[in-house]
């Protein structure tokens, strides 16, 4: 059968999830008890729960899955375990084990598919040295996959996504446009250096960038998928007196991207993100359309987004690059609430 994945599915990657509306609207008011050991759950916007064992130990739990975001079934496999995993890691924790998820269209496609999707899957957990313990699979109309995985961290070392404080600086590991470029490879005319390098960034773990940025004083950490750079830079200071600010000079692009966004292939989801996050853009009115697209274009398997101190940015900031971490300063923590982009 035509192993040409993304003709069969409407979405693909990270740019299949539930608008941040739609999401807020069926979780407001959904509650539970407060267990003693449940560090954070669903009511708050963190990449994964939290649960402690004991004194030393906490349980990191996460899940995604989606359609594909490219044809080739091993390299899909390879970044459907690249993102299920970069929760963990965005969480200052290690993966340990993994279930996988596959929802399977049979008639469409056929078993040489599904296990170079596996195979693909399987080589980024072993990269990760982390164990697939089984996992669950149904049929379903369009193929998706994905894992649930778990990590073990110290109580005191999580990393949350919300908690940036002043005279800090944001550094974004990864370059942005992979909504842009899969946009364009859908309608057919994505160029060959744009797959291939939004292809490598997908695949490619966010294990090192975490194993540095372990060892500094890293206040909130999250990392980037399809609600986009704005998005998740919302979340960061989401009931916080403390604001960002952004220099979209100093952002990373994929290859192509702005010519992409000047043609108008905008992804659905980054039209979602902007209508529920543009209000919390403090000069968004004076923004031009180009950049907006940009912060707003949902990402698949993207970087981990941070704030750090300023007087150890620069240090890591090196170290990073050094272990070969595209990373980039892109901003600041600032007094004023809210967040600016600067052009």
């Amino acid at each position: 059968m035509d192993n040409k994945l993304t003709q069969f599915t409407k979405f693909s990657g990270c740019g299949a999830k539930l608008g941040p509306a739609l999401l807020d609207k069926a979780l407001c008011g959904l509650q539970q008890p407060k267990y003693e050991n449940m560090i954070s759950d669903f009511s708050t916007s963190d990449d994964a729960g939290v649960y402690r064992i004991n004194d030393e130990t906490a349980l990191i739990q996460t899940v995604d899955f989606f359609p594909p975001i490219v044809d080739d079934p091993y390299v899909f496999g390879q970044i459907a375990a690249a993102n299920s995993l970069s929760d963990v890691y965005a969480m200052g924790a290690r993966p340990i084990t993994a279930l996988s998820l596959v929802c399977f269209p049979k008639d469409k496609s056929d078993i040489e598919t599904l296990r170079a999707m596996m195979d693909g899957g399987l080589s980024k957990l072993i990269e990760a040295e982390t164990a697939l313990l089984g996992g669950h699979s149904i049929e379903d109309d369009e193929l998706k996959f994905g894992f649930s995985v778990t990590g073990t961290v110290h109580p005191d070392k999580v990393l949350y996504n919300n908690r940036p404080k002043k005279n800090e600086a944001l550094i974004l590991t990864k370059p942005l446009g992979t909504g842009l470029i899969n946009t364009a490879l859908r309608g057919g005319i994505a160029s060959e250096r744009a797959i291939e390098a939004f292809t490598e960034s997908m695949r490619t773990l966010n294990k090192i960038a975490a194993e540095v940025i372990y060892d500094y004083n890293v206040s909130s950490c999250t990392d980037v998928t399809g609600f986009g750079l704005a998005g998740h830079a919302c979340e960061m200071i989401a009931d916080s007196e403390v604001g960002l600010s952004i220099d979209m000079k100093k952002l990373k692009l994929l290859p192509d991207v702005a010519e992409y966004a000047s043609m108008g292939l905008i992804p659905a989801g980054t039209y979602r993100n902007r209508d529920f996050r543009l209000k919390f853009i403090n000069n968004s009115e004076s923004l031009s359309r180009l950049t907006l697209d940009l912060i707003f274009d949902p990402q698949t398997s993207g970087g981990l987004f941070f704030s750090v101190a300023q007087d150890q940015a620069d240090e890591l900031l090196g170290k990073l690059i050094s272990k070969g971490v595209p990373a980039q300063k892109i901003g600041n923590t600032q007094d004023k609430p809210g967040i600016e982009i600067i052009e």
